[in-house]
C-alpha cells in the first residue's frame, strides 16, 4: 500500500499541470482572437487603400501622342 501516497501525489501533480495548461490555453486563445481581429482590420484597411489608389489611377489622364515627342 505504500504506492497509494505516491499515486495520490502524482494525481495531484497531474491536476495542477492540467490547470496550468488550461490557463495557458485560455491565454493563447485570447491572443489568437486579438491577433485575428487585428489581421482582419489590417486586411480591411489594405482593401480600402487599394480602392483609393485604384480611384486615383482612374483619374490620371491617359497617355497621348505628343507632337514632336518622337523626333
Amino acid at each position: 500500500m505504500s504506492r497509494l501516497p505516491e499515486l495520490a501525489e502524482r494525481i495531484d501533480r497531474l491536476v495542477l499541470r492540467h490547470e496550468e495548461l488550461a490557463r495557458t490555453n485560455a491565454l493563447l486563445n485570447e491572443q489568437l482572437s486579438s491577433l485575428t481581429a487585428e489581421r482582419d482590420s489590417l486586411k480591411s484597411r489594405l482593401a480600402a487603400a487599394r480602392a483609393r489608389i485604384d480611384a486615383l489611377l482612374d483619374r490620371l489622364p491617359t497617355e497621348r501622342a505628343v507632337p514632336g515627342a518622337g523626333e
